[in-house]
C-alpha cells in the first residue's frame, strides 16, 4: 500500500506541474506595429495562423496519451497489483495527454512566430 501512495504522489506532483497557468494555449503574438501596414498585417497574420493550424494536435495528443498509459501501467504493475496498474495507467494517460497537448500548442506558437518573423515583423514575445 505504501507503494501505491508513492506512485500516487508522483503522479499528483506531475499533474501539478502540467496544470500551471498560462501553458495551455499559444500566447498571442505581440508585434511591434510601428511602420506596419495594418491591412497587410491582417493578411499575413491570417496566412501564418493557417500554417500553425497544420500542427497535428490530435495525433500528438493521442500518441502522448497512449505512451503515458503504457508507462503508468508498467510502473503500477511493478510497484503494486493489477488494480494499481490500472489506476496508474489512467493517471499516466491523463498526464501524457496533457503534456502532449501543451507541446503541440508550443509548436503551433513557434510556427506562427517564425512565419511572422519570416515576413519581416518584429515579434516581441
Amino acid at each position: 500500500m505504501k507503494r501505491l501512495g508513492v506512485v500516487t504522489m508522483c503522479f499528483l506532483g506531475l499533474a501539478g506541474c502540467a496544470s500551471a497557468p498560462g501553458i495551455y494555449g499559444p500566447k498571442e503574438l505581440i508585434i511591434d506595429r510601428q511602420f506596419v501596414d495594418q491591412s497587410q498585417y491582417a493578411i499575413d497574420l491570417a496566412e501564418c495562423q493557417r500554417y500553425a493550424e497544420q500542427v497535428p494536435m490530435a495525433e500528438q495528443v493521442t500518441q502522448g496519451t497512449v505512451a503515458g498509459a503504457a508507462v503508468g501501467g508498467v510502473v503500477g504493475a511493478v510497484v503494486g497489483d493489477s488494480d494499481t496498474a490500472k489506476r496508474s495507467a489512467g493517471a499516466g494517460a491523463v498526464l501524457g495527454g496533457v503534456e502532449s497537448y501543451q507541446r503541440a500548442n508550443r509548436e503551433k506558437h513557434q510556427v506562427l512566430r517564425r512565419c511572422m518573423e519570416g515576413r519581416g515583423y518584429r515579434v516581441l514575445n
